[in-house]
C-alpha cells in the first residue's frame, strides 16, 4: 500500500495538475476539469486528443448513457473529443448547474470506455477529493496510483482515536469530546459523550456535518434542529454519544452541496440534484461511525435515526442496533419538499 502516491494524487487533482491511475497495461492519465484551466489542458493535451470522462448520471442528461450505465450513476462514460470540445465546453459538460446559463454545443458521441472498473475508480477518486467527477482522459501515464491504493487510502478501519478532553456543553456540563483521525490525514471526526456509561447500550446519533444548517441556521434542511434535538434526547436518556461525521452534503462536500442547491432552485429534488452532478444518492460511509464506536468500546447501541440505511450499515459493520429511536422534526415552508423527498425516495421513516 502506498499512502503517499494516493495523497499526492489528491493534492494534484485539487491543484489542477494531471495524475495517472492504473497498473500494468491499463493506465489512464487524467486532468480534473473542475480545477484545471485552458492553459493546463493545452499542456496536458497539446494535440487535442483527450476525451472527456463523465459520470453516467451526467451522460444520461446528455442522452449519452446506455441502459446499463444509466442504472448506476457512479459508472463512467467516455465522450469522444471533437474539435469544438474545448475547455469551456468541457466545464459546461461537467457541471449541470450551468445548463440554464450555458447552451451546450453538440452532438456529443460516447466512445468505448475501455477498462470500466478503472474508469469508475477514477470518478470515485475525484469524489474523494471533493471534486466533480469529470476529467480529460488519455491512455497511459507515469507513476500511476493503483486502484488498490485508492481503496485502501480512505479505509475506515484505519481510523484512530487521537485525543479526548472534557467539554462542557449546554446539554450536559460533564460532556467529553473525542477526536479521531484517519491514517490518510484527511477529515477528522469527533464524538461527544454525554453522561456516564450505566450498563445499558448508549443512545447514539450519527450526525453528518452541515455547515449551512448547523452553523448558519439554514431552513432548507432539518440538520440544525436535528443536532440540537439529538443532544437533548441523549442527555435526557442518561447517557449516549453523538458522532459528528465530516461528511458534508451526504458525502459530496460543501462546494458540491451548494451546486446541488442551485439545481434544487431549478426544480430538482435532493436526490436528482446529487445524481445529476454525478454522485450517488448518498455517498456517506457509515463504516466510519462503526469504527468510532468500536474505538469507544461500544458494540450495542440505541440508534437515534429515521434512516433505515444507517441501521443496516452499522449492523453490517458489526454494531448491534438494539433499538431504532425515532427522531422527528417539524417541517417549515423551506424544507417541506426536502423532508418529503427523504420520506418518499430514500426511505426515511419520518
Amino acid at each position: 500500500m502506498n499512502d503517499r502516491s494516493a495523497a499526492r494524487a489528491i493534492d494534484a487533482m485539487r491543484r489542477g495538475w494531471p495524475i495517472a491511475i492504473g497498473e500494468g497495461d491499463a493506465v489512464l492519465r487524467l486532468l480534473a476539469i473542475e480545477t484545471a484551466d485552458a492553459a493546463q489542458l493545452a499542456a496536458f493535451d497539446p494535440e487535442g486528443r483527450a476525451d472527456v470522462l463523465l459520470s453516467a448520471a451526467r451522460a444520461e442528461t446528455l442522452k449519452l448513457a446506455n441502459q446499463r450505465e444509466a442504472a448506476d450513476p457512479g459508472h463512467a462514460v467516455r465522450i469522444e473529443r471533437a474539435p469544438w470540445l474545448d475547455f469551456d465546453t468541457a466545464t459546461a459538460l461537467s457541471d449541470p448547474a450551468l445548463d440554464l446559463a450555458t447552451p451546450l454545443k453538440g452532438p456529443f458521441r460516447a466512445t468505448a470506455v475501455g477498462d470500466q472498473a478503472l474508469a469508475d475508480c477514477a470518478l470515485d477518486f475525484a469524489r474523494m477529493a471533493g471534486l466533480l467527477p469529470a476529467f480529460f482522459v488519455l491512455e497511459g501515464g507515469p507513476d500511476p496510483v493503483s486502484p488498490a491504493d485508492i481503496r485502501a487510502f480512505s479505509d475506515p478501519a484505519r481510523l484512530q482515536l487521537s485525543t479526548r478532553a472534557r467539554l462542557p456543553v449546554q446539554a450536559n456540563e460533564g460532556a467529553e469530546i473525542v477526536a479521531f483521525r484517519g491514517a490518510d490525514g484527511g477529515d477528522m471526526h469527533v464524538a461527544l459523550i454525554l453522561g456516564a456509561p450505566n450498563g445499558q447500550p448508549p443512545v447514539v446519533r450519527l450526525h453528518s456535518e452541515c455547515l449551512t444548517g448547523d452553523v448558519l441556521g439554514s431552513l432548507k434542511c432539518d440538520c440544525g434542529p436535528q443536532l440540537q434535538g439529538a443532544l437533548k434526547e441523549i442527555a435526557g436518556a442518561g447517557w449516549g454519544i453523538l458522532l459528528y461525521l465530516r461528511q458534508e452534503g451526504r458525502g459530496i462536500g460543501l462546494i458540491n452541496k451548494l451546486r446541488a442547491y442551485r439545481l434544487q432552485d431549478q426544480g430538482f429534488d435532493t436526490v436528482d440534484a446529487n445524481t445529476r452532478l454525478g454522485f450517488r444518492v448518498d455517498a456517506r460511509d457509515f463504516r466510519v461511525a462503526a469504527r468510532m464506536l468500536e474505538l469507544l468500546g461500544q458494540s450495542k447501541v440505541r440508534l437515534l435515526t429515521n434512516n433505515p440505511a444507517k441501521v443496516a450499515e452499522l449492523e453490517r459493520a458489526g454494531i448491534e442496533v438494539v433499538e431504532r429511536v425515532p427522531h422527528r422534526m417539524t417541517a417549515n415552508p423551506f424544507n417541506e419538499k426536502y423532508l418529503a423527498t427523504k420520506r418518499d425516495r430514500t426511505g426515511h421513516q419520518l
